[in-house]
């Protein structure tokens, strides 16, 4: 008889509905557009860096340095590709996808040569506290950064880094660079003429 009531309760645990479970993959992202558009009279500057293969052999390229004038400030837009789901796909456009899913993702900027005036200092991945003007939020308020900005100082260059981590369940008002996986990590020369 115990046999018989130790079988029925494993039977019952074995048919017992799985909770859904949702997955939380790394984003594959193979071309990153950054668009500066100025917020006086000018041209956009756009600037792209590539990945053709994701996580293949290849390394990632820049095609150009970023150019941007002096004292002036712009809002940058980046926009996330996988070029290697057809067009039509959900898994193209990266960007929706980081937007829709807002609460698990954070695009973290550093940046060398004060080339900037605002924000000043040198950015926010080696310490989350420190200031990026997001422009954008998620559901809880937190700042997503695929739109930020930016006001160049003087005429200056170094470089200029940006991390998307990827943060279910981890992103928080403290969570930093250093939470969660690296779904993007490009670094651009930047030149302020």
């Amino acid at each position: 008889m115990v046999i018989v009531i130790c079988l029925f309760s494993y039977l019952l645990s074995g048919c017992a509905a799985e909770e859904p479970f949702k997955e939380d993959i790394p984003e594959l992202i193979t071309k990153v557009v950054l668009t500066f558009e100025p917020l006086s009279a000018g041209t956009n500057i756009v600037v792209i860096a590539s990945d053709p293969d994701g996580d293949g052999v290849k390394d990632i390229t820049v095609d150009a340095p970023i150019n941007l004038q002096a004292n002036t400030s712009y809002i940058l837009t980046l926009s996330l590709l996988n070029e290697l789901a057809e067009m039509s796909s959900p898994a193209y456009n990266i960007t929706d996808e980081v937007e829709e899913e807002g609460d698990e993702h954070m695009f973290f900027y550093t940046w060398t040569g004060n080339v900037f005036s605002d924000p000043a200092g040198n950015g926010n991945i080696d310490n989350r506290l420190d200031v990026v003007n997001y422009i954008d939020e998620d559901v809880d308020g937190l700042p997503v950064g695929i739109n930020t900005f930016w006001t160049t100082g003087t005429a200056s260059s170094g470089t200029f880094r940006i991390v998307l981590k990827h943060q279910p369940q981890l992103k928080s008002t403290i969570s930093g660079a250093d939470t969660g996986e690296t779904d993007l990590d490009v670094e651009f020369e930047i030149n302020i003429n």
